[in-house]
């Protein structure tokens, strides 16, 4: 072998091994939105004080970013061969809209303390639906807009009651006649139906795998049940105005286990009528 090809083959191997590839675009990290990305399989990735799931067979990885997400956040990478390295990410922020109410009566802007215990018992029901990690990656098939119709409510708003500062509106508020069916937006696994919630009514919760699930409240009607494997665009019930509501709608919503993330970020525009 030639002193050249003896230095390069030493050159070689002292660099230092490649780092596993991640293919994330960057463009979509933003407050509210899913984010579905790819790297090698073995590859564990940690990120909101959570292991994210890794796809065995192609590496897909899903991660979501909250209403208030901060303008920096870190996602830890190990590799399969034992390195670790962080990633950063830029969060780009966004603006929500404020609406400031005044004179309500006091009932209108706090339940009665007769049904706490109900709501904070229903609402450990569908948190407890939202923290599946079904390893199966439904969430890659894609999403459809469950239902069409005026869009009444959007994510991140948020009102303040009687000068009283209430929580953000966290989905996609979809209004319609009573009725109007009501699709499931992906592929996935049904862990909650419920028909009669005190704040969202006849409620539905579906797994899409790696944490990834939707919600479909005040529906007047619900024809799924627990355990029912769901094709996308599925009949799931129809719209109504069960629960805590002024008018019929769908309020829809899509999450990362428990962070509540943007709809119309995931769905793209809404199809014309």
């Amino acid at each position: 072998m030639t002193r050249i090809a003896l230095g390069v083959l030493a050159a070689l191997i002292a660099l230092p091994a490649a780092a596993c590839p991640l293919d994330i675009d960057h463009s979509k990290l933003k407050q509210g939105a899913l984010v579905i990305g790819k790297t090698t399989p073995g590859t564990k990735l940690e990120f909101y004080k959570r292991v994210v799931r890794v796809d065995a067979a192609t590496g897909a990885f899903v991660i979501g970013f909250d209403r208030d997400a901060p303008a920096a956040m870190t996602l830890a990478v190990t590799c399969p061969d034992g390195k670790s390295e962080p990633v950063k990410l830029a969060i780009a922020k966004r603006k929500y809209s404020i609406e400031r109410l005044t004179g309500l009566p006091e009932e209108q802007v706090t339940p009665p303390p007769e049904l706490l215990e109900r709501i904070k018992r229903e609402d450990a029901v569908i948190r407890a639906a939202r923290a599946d990690d079904n390893p199966l990656p439904y969430f890659l098939q894609g999403f459809q807009w469950p239902a069409k119709g005026r869009l009444s409510g959007f994510y991140g708003d948020q009102r303040f009651l009687n000068g009283e500062p209430r929580a953000p509106h966290l989905g996609l508020d979809i209004a319609g006649p009573v009725g109007t069916p009501i699709a499931a937006t992906a592929a996935g696994i049904v862990t909650m139906a419920e028909r009669d919630l005190f704040y969202t009514g006849g409620t539905v919760v579906i797994d899409h795998g790696h944490g990834v699930n939707s919600v479909y409240s005040h529906l007047s009607e619900v024809r799924v049940a627990v355990g029912d494997k769901l094709a996308a665009g599925q009949n799931i019930g129809r719209m109504g105005k069960t629960g805590r509501v002024t008018g019929p709608h769908l309020h829809f919503n899509i999450n990362w286990f428990q962070l509540r993330l943007d709809p119309a970020l995931v769905l793209g525009p809404q199809p014309p009528a």
